[in-house]
């Protein structure tokens, strides 16, 4: 079925992402990967390239467009490649919103150039040790002493942990905390008192930098506040649509392209002495998958659009990450099934899918929380 939502100029820009991954990514790749960590050099790329601050304001150095179209395009082209550990939608779509709607004009100034030159690399930190997709547990405290902030707490899981200049923290700024007590606080880069723990030993995505972060008497000016005082969770809850549609366009693209590769597989490879494309079990494996793709698709495009519209509900963007993670995490299973022994060699594309795509369903909130708002929205 031919998708409707791209135009020329996307394209385009798709032809542009993908001269950028064969250019800047993909030669480097796996040595990212044994270090565990992206090269600086390959972010200042991006923003020469003009892949950084889509959204941003042309006066700040960015892209200017809020067409959401384009960073889905960069999510498909990098997801279809391998390539997670640039993680451009990270900075892009989950943390821009942040610095461009409630950032003051003298932050804009301060922080959205180097934001789009790839200088600055960013990070948010929520999650902590034993709270997980638990935003109203976070412990994670910044009182306030007159013109600054004193930060005490540890987060974990931080993408971009250890490459991270500006590290926007999640911490209670009442004593309940919660829905009414949380605040944005950003953290710099050489700020005392702010110390990174080890990067993380992860099973997939290894050239994504994820770690954590230890804040002990961090004094914060009051000039690095983002937003209001206490409003914190609004923000957060308002900017999870879109980090949630961009994490179920990457699953889509993730899982559309294992059935392209298994296809392929089972079309060359045989058994009992044909091809195993010519066994009927085969044929309706990637019938399966293909039309649970193809109906997946189907939504998510249409998620893109109504976000677009700023008409995207979060209910919406928690089915589409549900739906969308669930399928990537299931087609990459039967794929790697169909690809027999070869499939768990690390050298085959849908061995690295499997573990690359795993955490889909988890960051960005749990399936099981995804399953949650949604029963809320229909039985409260």
């Amino acid at each position: 079925m031919q998708r409707e939502i791209y135009t020329e100029e996307h394209e385009a820009f798709r032809e542009t992402v993908r001269a950028f991954l064969a250019k800047e990514v993909l030669p480097h790749h796996e040595r990212w990967e044994q270090a565990g960590i992206v090269d600086r050099s390959a972010w200042l790329a991006a923003g020469r390239q003009g892949l950084l601050g889509l959204a941003v304001p042309e006066e700040y150095g960015g892209g200017g467009s809020a067409d959401f179209r384009y960073p889905a395009v960069l999510a498909e082209e990098f997801t279809r490649a391998g390539a997670s550990g640039l993680a451009l939608g990270l900075h892009n779509d989950i943390i821009g919103p942040y610095l461009t709607q409630l950032a003051t004009e003298e932050q804009k100034r301060r922080w959205l150039p180097g934001f789009c030159s790839g200088e600055l690399i960013t990070a948010i930190a929520m999650t902590e040790p034993g709270t997980g997709s638990d935003l109203q547990g976070i412990a994670t405290r910044a009182e306030d002493r007159g013109d600054h902030y004193l930060l005490n707490g540890a987060k974990t899981f931080i993408s971009n942990g250890i490459l991270a200049d500006l590290v926007i923290v999640v911490a209670k700024t009442t004593a309940e905390g919660g829905a009414h007590g949380l605040s944005l606080l950003v953290v710099e880069r050489g700020t005392d008192g702010f110390e990174r723990g080890r990067n993380l030993d992860k099973i997939g995505q290894k050239a994504q930098d994820t770690a954590e972060l230890f804040f002990q008497d961090v004094r914060v000016p009051k000039a690095n506040l983002l937003g209001e005082e206490n409003q914190g969770f609004l923000y957060l809850m308002r900017n999870l649509a879109q980090e949630r549609l961009g994490i179920a366009v990457s699953a889509i693209a993730g899982a559309e392209y294992l059935v392209e590769l298994t296809t392929e597989y089972v079309k060359q490879r045989t058994a009992f002495g044909k091809p195993l494309a010519k066994l009927q079990h085969i044929r309706f494996e990637i019938a399966e998958m293909a039309t649970e793709c193809a109906v997946t698709r189907t939504f998510v495009d249409r998620c893109i659009t109504e976000h677009n519209r700023y008409a995207l509900t979060p209910v919406d963007a928690s089915m589409a990450k549900w739906w969308a993670t669930e399928l990537q995490k299931r087609t990459a299973d039967r794929c790697l099934q169909l690809h027999g022994g070869y499939g768990y060699m690390t050298e085959y594309p849908v061995a690295k899918a499997f573990t690359d795509g795993r955490i889909q369903t988890i960051y960005g909130g749990t399936t099981e929380i995804m399953k949650e708002i949604i029963g809320r929205s229909l039985l409260t």
